[in-house]
């Protein structure tokens, strides 16, 4: 693994970022341009790059990299009041998708679930399925169709002021790579050239086949020689030898790694890079990856640069610290940023 830059210490000075421009009561109408698959096979989910045009609205020009955006479906809920707004995190730069700003994107994976009764006056019985409301609504979408918005939120899940006094370690799950998608952008395509950060980035998903916008880091490994690109696949059987590595017949029979597990794995490779100073950590997917990198890195004697414990975390082994202690008793400091849901 390419080795981090120098060891100076720097403050994390984030940008002063507009939120709630456009409130919820007074939603704008932006126009979707395209709304493609972006996985990397053929899979069972089915999630979307979609793409908006909010030229001429309040949002144009408003967002910074990291930040999420409402959407509010059209209808009404069950009780007959009209849906709520949903958030989704931008998955472009902070110019956009047309360098202006103007067009902005999201990764939006559709909902196909089955009812499960959650109190007893519910049908015991009841077990169909149901789809999400917003999730399928958006992935339905035709390029031209309108789309109301709100925005934007979110103000420290972002890259700092002067990126390149910093490198990054981005771990994801699912569409928790949305956010990654857009700040790699800004920080390997921007007009003032590559930052010569070393970044890292470790993708979680349950098979090869889910893996999102794959090529597309695949491409920026090639090209630039400070990212890297790692895939965790979870419920495929680990490859022999290299654990990731394409084109492998032949396998273990052992399970697959999830995010924490492969960087615990390789943790004399990122090792160094965690106890930079200059490092950042970035998580961004389902919560249960926070909880478990937090006890990843406690184990190994990494955890006080990134989150303070308080509570049971002070006298528990972190083998022990259940999920609500976590939740309860670690404070992310300014290195580490979390958006988890």
């Amino acid at each position: 693994m390419k080795g981090a830059g120098d060891n100076t210490t720097r403050p994390v000075v984030l940008a002063d970022v507009q939120i709630k421009r456009v409130r919820t009561a007074s939603p704008v109408v932006g126009h979707i341009v395209s709304n493609e698959l972006c996985l990397y096979g053929k899979s069972a989910s089915f999630v979307k790059h979609t793409v908006i045009d909010v030229s001429g609205t309040p949002l144009a020009g408003a967002f910074r990299a990291g930040q999420s955006f409402g959407v509010i479906p059209p209808g009404v809920d069950e009780h007959g009041k009209p849906h709520k707004v949903r958030l989704y995190s931008l998955a472009c730069p902070s110019w956009g998708e047309d360098g202006k700003g103007n067009v902005i994107s999201t990764t939006t994976k559709r909902l196909i679930d089955e009812f499960i009764p959650q109190t007893v006056n519910e049908r015991s019985r009841a077990h169909h399925l149901f789809l999400g409301v917003c999730s399928n609504y958006m992935c339905d979408l035709l390029p031209g169709d309108e789309i109301r918005l709100c925005g934007p939120v979110g103000s420290r899940f972002q890259l700092p002021v002067d990126p390149s006094v910093h490198d990054y370690l981005f771990l994801a799950t699912g569409t928790g790579i949305a956010p990654f998608r857009g700040m790699l952008t800004e920080l390997l395509c921007g007009k003032a050239g590559a930052v010569p950060s070393q970044i890292h980035l470790v993708m979680g998903a349950a098979y090869t086949t889910d893996l999102l916008y794959h090529d597309l880091f695949q491409k920026l490994t090639a090209v630039h020689p400070n990212f890297n690109y790692h895939t965790a696949i979870s419920r495929e059987p680990r490859p022999q030898g290299q654990e990731g590595d394409e084109g492998e017949t032949r396998h273990t029979g052992r399970r697959g790694l999830y995010v924490h597990q492969l960087v615990e794995q390789r943790l004399d490779e990122f090792s160094a890079l965690i106890a930079s100073p200059r490092t950042l950590i970035y998580v961004c997917g389902l919560a249960g990856m926070q909880w478990d990198v937090f006890r990843m890195l406690a184990r190994h004697g990494l955890s006080q640069d990134y989150f303070i414990r308080t509570g049971a975390l002070e006298k528990l082994a972190p083998e022990d610290w259940t999920d609500a202690d976590i939740r309860r008793g670690a404070r992310p400091t300014d290195r580490c940023l979390v958006e988890v849901y």
